[in-house]
């Protein structure tokens, strides 16, 4: 069969349109039709009923991009955590309410942008937390099909990343790439001396003089021969070491700060990537600067969140270990603790400390109609690292 597209992928349009679905949906939609139920009402729920092993949390990302799906829709009322709401397990993240037939074939399209966005944004929440203060910038688009790299990147940003390193990912969530070099420009230039030379001749000023020390010699070496070549321009030394050939990292970065402290180069920074997850940066956070990671954030464990039926025609029901019900998420402003409750039941006090609940869902698509201003990346972004304060990362 000839298909008249370069690329295996789905349209925004066809997504919209419900193409992008599992054959039984529609043929559930066939058959409800044909017994004239396909307008029936019904509520359905996404959340998560397990965590990937040592989770306690989750990060919601995807909602803008889910809301497409349902906006001009009339009769469909969406109800959702803002965008980057740390959540946990059996909590509700999104309420849809309207006819089986506006909702169900998009099932496919929910859980995969939710599950999607949600893991990677999870996985970066979860570096920037062990990283404190450190800086985290995103290199992982090489782990995932380039059409999809811009959401990758915008994902882990939300997440809580300091930079992400796609041109196109960054462009569209309004910030400037950040990146060092790669080992190609030295083996190109055949010596590390000439390639760092050239770099900070040809780039402007603005862009930190970050030089990748691990190509030819011993890192310590060229973390050395960077800083003697550059003075004072030197920002920083990136080791990219591989695996096979890491050895102990943190004995590796701390030969290097020695090193350069006692060459009097105190100012000079150490970036670590390759095969940097939540586990290295907590064990290295107290020497390295600056973390580059890749896989752990774009290819990561996934957060299952499923889009299933809570009530029907107003009355609750839901299949097997799901709980029915149309519920609200309560959170304590405080202690930062949560309750899910039965949507007429208000809780307004914390049981744990007695502090203001807040409801977690709200209106956000009414009769199809979008009620609610969406944020940007960074205000998304700025929203979770403020959570991030108040919670603990289980490794």
């Amino acid at each position: 069969m000839s298909i008249d597209r370069k690329f295996y992928i789905a349209l925004p349009d066809e997504v919209i349109s419900g193409d992008v679905t599992d054959i039984y949906y529609l043929r559930t939609m066939e058959v409800l039709l044909k017994r004239g139920l396909l307008n029936t009402r019904v509520v359905m729920d996404v959340h998560a009923y397990s965590f990937p092993s040592n989770y306690d949390w989750a990060v919601l990302a995807g909602l803008e991009e889910t809301l497409h799906l349902f906006i001009g829709k009339k009769n469909v009322n969406v109800y959702a955590m803002d965008e980057g709401t740390i959540f946990r397990i059996y909590e509700p993240v999104l309420s849809v309410e309207g006819p089986y037939e506006a909702l169900g074939v998009y099932e496919p399209a929910i859980d995969g942008i939710l599950r999607h966005y949600s893991s990677i944004a999870t996985a970066a929440a979860r570096c920037k937390k062990a990283a404190g203060d450190k800086v985290i910038i995103h290199f992982g688009i090489r782990a995932v099909h380039p059409v999809i790299a811009p959401m990758v990147d915008r994902a882990a940003y939300i997440g809580g990343c300091d930079y992400v390193s796609g041109v196109l990912g960054a462009k569209l969530i309004g910030e400037k790439p950040v990146g060092t070099m790669p080992h190609e420009l030295v083996i190109v230039f055949g010596d590390q001396i000439e390639a760092w030379k050239a770099f900070d001749e040809v780039m402007p000023t603005d862009i930190p003089r970050i030089m990748l020390c691990d190509t030819w010699f011993d890192e310590r070496t060229e973390a050395l021969k960077a800083a003697q070549t550059l003075g004072m321009k030197l920002y920083g030394v990136r080791i990219d070491t591989p695996k096979s050939r890491k050895g102990d990292i943190r004995k590796i970065v701390e030969e290097i700060r020695w090193t350069l402290n006692l060459h009097g180069y105190e100012h000079v920074k150490i970036v670590v990537s390759s095969g940097v997850d939540e586990y290295a940066i907590s064990k290295l956070s107290d020497i390295v600067d600056i973390f580059g990671v890749g896989t752990a954030i774009s290819f990561p464990k996934s957060i299952d969140l499923a889009f299933d039926i809570v009530e029907v025609n107003g009355k609750p029901i839901a299949k097997r270990g799901k709980m029915p019900g149309r519920k609200q998420v309560y959170r304590c402003l405080n202690c930062f603790h949560d309750v899910i409750s039965p949507l007429n039941k208000e809780v307004s006090e914390c049981p744990i400390c007695k502090g203001k609940m807040e409801p977690l869902l709200k209106p956000i698509i009414l009769n199809g109609e979008l009620v609610k201003e969406l944020p940007t990346a960074r205000e998304i972004r700025n929203y979770v690292l403020k959570q991030l304060s108040k919670i603990e990362l289980k490794l």
